[in-house]
C-alpha cells in the first residue's frame, strides 16, 4: 500500500480513538492535519484522477469527512458543519457510482435537512430535497426531517416539540433542541410574496397548555410539568416559570398552581368579540393564501 495512504490511515485511527473518548479538542487538531494530508491525493474531488489507490483514497476521505460532520455537531459548530458537509457531498454524488454505499449517507443528509430547517432556510431545504433519490426519500432519517418541516409549516408545533423523542439518530438531538428553542421564542417570520407575517401562535399554544394545567391541577411534580410543557430540562422549565408565570410557586420538587387560581379574577368571556375576531382572521388568511 502507498506509504502516504498508510500514514493518513494511521492518523485517522488516532482521530477515531480521540473521538471515542470524547476528546474533541484533539479531534479538531487531528482533523485539520487530516484535511491537509488529503490535499495530496489527486484521486479526490475535484480532480478525480484514476490513480492506483483511487478507490481506497476515496473511501478513506469519505469516512474522514463523515466524522468531521459528526464532530461539528458534537462541538455545536454550525459553520463547520456546513463547510464539512459540502466537502463531503461530492463523495455521495460525483463519486457515488465508484464507491459502495455508506451507512452514514442518509443520516447525514437528513441531518443537513434538519440544519436548514433550524436556520429557517426553507428554500434551500426544498432544493436539497429535490436532489434526493426515491430510495433516499423512503429512509427514516430523511422522512423525519420532511415530517418536521410539514409540521412546522402547518403550525403543528406540538409535533415539532415532541419529535425530539423520536429522533432517528443521536446526532439529531442537537438540532432538535435548537429547533425547540426557536419554536418557543415564538417569533417566526413567514414570507408570503413581498409580505411578512409575524406570528406568535407558538407562545399562545404553550400558554394555553400552561393555563389548562393550572386550572386542572392544584400542583404537579416538576418532572410532570416539564413533560407536559415539552421542555427538555428542568432549567428551561424554571426559566419559563420565572419569565411567564411568576405567580406559580416551586417548592419541594413540585409546581403549585393554587396561588395562581386564588389571584386570578373571574372574567366574563366576550363571546361576540371573539367570534368576530376569529372570522376576521379567517378572511385575512383566505385572502393571503
Amino acid at each position: 500500500m502507498d506509504p502516504q495512504l498508510v500514514e493518513v490511515s494511521q492518523q485517522f485511527e488516532r482521530f477515531k480513538a480521540a473521538f471515542v473518548r470524547k476528546d474533541y479538542d484533539t479531534c479538531s487538531n487531528l482533523l485539520s492535519q487530516l484535511k491537509v494530508s488529503l490535499t495530496k491525493f489527486r484521486s479526490l474531488p475535484p480532480l478525480f484522477e484514476n490513480t492506483p489507490n483511487a478507490n481506497n483514497e476515496l473511501l478513506l476521505a469519505r469516512e474522514i469527512y463523515e466524522h468531521a460532520v459528526v464532530l461539528s455537531v458534537k462541538i455545536e459548530d454550525q459553520d463547520a458543519f456546513e463547510r464539512d458537509f459540502f466537502q463531503l457531498k461530492p463523495y455521495y454524488t460525483d463519486a457515488g457510482n465508484r464507491l459502495p454505499p455508506s451507512t452514514q449517507e442518509y443520516p447525514i443528509l437528513g441531518l443537513n435537512l434538519l440544519r436548514l430547517l433550524v436556520q429557517n432556510r426553507i428554500a434551500e431545504f426544498h432544493t436539497e430535497l429535490e436532489l434526493l433519490s426515491a430510495t433516499a426519500l423512503e429512509d427514516r432519517c430523511i422522512k423525519h426531517a420532511v415530517e418536521l418541516e410539514q409540521s412546522f409549516m402547518e403550525g403543528a408545533y406540538n409535533r415539532v416539540l415532541s419529535a425530539r423523542q423520536t429522533a432517528p439518530h443521536e446526532t439529531y438531538v442537537y438540532f432538535m433542541d435548537l429547533l425547540a428553542k426557536t419554536v418557543r421564542q415564538a417569533h417566526f417570520d413567514y414570507s408570503l410574496g413581498d409580505r411578512k407575517i409575524k406570528t406568535y401562535m407558538i407562545k399562545f399554544w404553550l400558554d394555553e397548555i400552561a393555563g389548562c394545567s393550572e386550572k386542572a391541577y392544584d400542583y404537579l411534580s416538576i418532572n410532570d410539568t416539564r413533560q407536559m410543557l415539552l421542555f427538555s430540562s428542568d432549567q428551561e422549565l424554571l426559566e419559563y416559570i420565572k419569565d411567564e408565570h411568576p405567580e406559580w410557586e416551586v417548592k419541594n420538587g413540585s409546581v403549585y398552581f393554587q396561588k395562581a387560581k386564588e389571584s386570578a379574577p373571574c372574567k366574563e368571556i366576550p363571546s361576540l368579540q371573539l367570534i368576530n375576531q376569529t372570522l376576521s382572521y379567517a378572511r385575512e388568511l383566505e385572502r393571503i393564501v
